[in-house]
């Protein structure tokens, strides 16, 4: 057998404990979304109150979108509420999936 030399072994230890400390620690995707139509729309939508005049007089009309996924520029699979997203990952404590 092939032995590995050290170097090879502690840049992948380093590897694999650098994607469990951000899985574990990663926020879910963020998606400025239209929420009748769950359109994609640009960030400023969402900036500044979400839905509300700002002191100059902008209306934006999106609001935040967490996790899911982006099909012909509508959202599916997430949430409007951030808590209700799953960010756990390897390693990670709190519900297990199958």
């Amino acid at each position: 057998m092939r032995r590995l030399r050290s170097s090879t072994v502690v840049l992948g230890g380093m590897g694999v404990l650098a994607a469990t400390i951000t899985a574990c620690g990663s926020e879910p995707d963020r998606r400025c979304v239209d929420p009748l139509t769950r359109e994609e729309l640009p960030r400023y939508e969402c900036e500044s109150g979400g839905g509300d005049d700002d002191d100059d007089g902008a209306s934006h009309r999106g609001s935040y979108y967490y996790g899911g996924s982006l099909r012909d520029n509508r959202v599916s699979g997430g949430s409007f509420d951030k808590k209700a997203v799953d960010t756990g990952g390897f390693g990670c404590s709190g519900s297990g999936g199958g």
